[in-house]
């Protein structure tokens, strides 16, 4: 044997998929097209969870009923406090054989408005948000915003808003300095680039004025804002105190490039995951194992409150659905597997420092394996075993799904958590799988076609 050949047999590495297989890209860029629309219908994730469950009864699926008998190819869902989602297609397998797992988080960087937001300076009228997330927080000044949300008004009805996403409609912004008188700001750690409580969103500039009479009352300005609210919405100030109010990016997920090979948009943390999860729990048709496609929330701020998978909402409909099978929940968990479905950070050669190259994810190689996340010394990982992605690796090369692996940049440069920890705490096997993502936390996030396709391949192929 030659060493050419010897190199064939021992040696490997993720191969570009344009090259390996280009007939793959025409089926890639038509799955990102529904794709887009997903992202561009679901801006926080509330309206994930309301366009999932959508998807979800057109095709079939409904509110899972625990004393409902269920049989194998029988589709149900969980719906929790419409801001996580969990949907299954029962099996042929008795339930104490394991389930397949997929977790996703539909949650992403924003800026979230505090309780008393509205305010007037200077004949301007500001909304004063509180950050969500890993933001670096001059990245959102002068960007086009758009506003979302539900409030709880005094009279107990929810009033859902959202302005600035349909065409016609106004946009919202966070200013910034010219560079002309930017002397003090340009000697600032970039981080302070924006501070915190510099993030102000404009959202009007008129006052109120009706006669000579309303010179006399301060903050016209922001009374005239307040009007437009309660004309739209009929909410009043007080009502900010009741209210889950998002600033997202106004933009609208389109192709980048001239060969058209990357999706840009806001979101794609994590929704990336959660679309291509979904898409192959909707066509699980008959699969082995019971499937459960989880949507949470509140990952990006450590997977907190009962909504968030630091919480024990999966296990309760892990006993209910259990109790619906007469299977034991001990069993039922020690014999299941997860993919933790986050993305992973591309190599960006603009920045190689804080990579290593070898160990690094790609765009247009495929869905990335992360077999721990953490920091550091693996801080906040949970760790894949070998046996959990020989596993892995096996469902996806059976298919023919191309896969790379990656960490989250160089050892000591940062890092980040991903819902695997959690999901281990329920004594499931558990490994990272998702998309390579350029600029991840940035408004503006860019993640390939190939790649999203390469998921959605391998998260079908985990279901089948």
């Amino acid at each position: 044997m030659n060493g050419k050949e010897l190199a064939k047999e021992l040696l490997w590495e993720a191969p570009h998929i344009a090259k390996k297989a280009p007939a793959l890209k025409e089926a890639a860029y038509a799955f990102c097209e529904d794709y887009k629309e997903f992202l561009d219908r679901g801006k926080t994730e509330r309206e994930c969870v309301k366009e999932a469950v959508r998807l979800l009864c057109v095709a079939g699926y409904e509110q899972f009923d625990k004393k409902k008998p269920y049989r194998p190819g029988d589709k149900v869902y969980w719906n929790n406090r419409g801001k996580a989602l969990v949907a299954s297609t029962i099996g042929s397998l008795p339930l104490e054989n394991g389930v397949r797992m997929n977790g996703a988080h539909i949650d992403s960087p924003r800026l979230d408005l505090k309780p008393n937001p509205l305010f007037e300076k200077c004949e301007i009228a500001y909304l004063k948000p509180h950050y969500y997330g890993g933001i670096r927080k001059y990245q959102w000044g002068t960007v086009p915003l758009a506003m979302h949300g539900v409030v709880m008004r005094s009279d107990k009805e929810a009033v859902e808003i959202s302005i600035g996403e349909a065409d016609g409609e106004p946009r919202f912004c966070v200013t910034d300095l010219l560079p002309h008188l930017a002397s003090e700001q340009n000697g600032r750690k970039l981080s302070e680039g924006l501070k915190g409580e510099e993030l102000n969103i404009f959202v009007a500039s008129l006052p109120f004025y009706e006669d000579e009479e309303d010179d006399k009352l301060k903050n016209l300005v922001k009374l005239m804002a307040m009007k437009l609210l309660n004309e739209a919405y009929g909410i009043t100030e007080k009502d900010f105190t009741r209210a889950e109010i998002e600033f997202v990016p106004a933009y609208r997920a389109m192709d980048i490039g001239l060969d058209r090979s990357l999706v840009g948009a806001y979101g794609q943390d994590d929704r990336v995951c959660a679309y291509t999860a979904l898409r192959a729990e909707l066509e699980a048709k008959t699969p082995a194992h019971t499937t459960l496609t989880i949507l949470a929330d509140k990952e990006e701020i450590g997977s907190v409150g009962n909504t968030g998978l630091n919480s024990d909402f999966v296990r309760h409909i892990l006993e209910e659905l259990s109790g619906n099978q007469n299977a034991d929940l001990g069993l039922v968990l020690q014999n299941s597997i997860c993919l933790s479905s986050d993305v992973n950070a591309a190599y960006d050669p603009t920045f190689p420092a804080v990579y290593e190259e070898r160990n690094s994810s790609y765009i247009n190689h495929g869905c990335v394996l992360t077999k721990y996340t953490g920091a550091r010394g693996k801080a906040g990982s949970s760790d894949a075993s070998a046996e959990t992605m020989g596993k892995v690796i096996a469902l996806l090369e059976a298919e023919g799904v191309f896969w790379q692996t990656g960490e989250l940049g160089a050892v000591d440069a940062g890092g980040g958590g991903t819902i695997a920890q959690f999901v281990a705490k329920l004594n499931v096997d558990v490994v990272d799988v998702g998309v390579p993502i350029l600029s991840m936390h940035a408004p503006f996030e860019l993640a390939a076609k190939l790649d999203i396709y390469s998921a959605y391949r391998a998260f079908s192929a985990f279901y089948k």
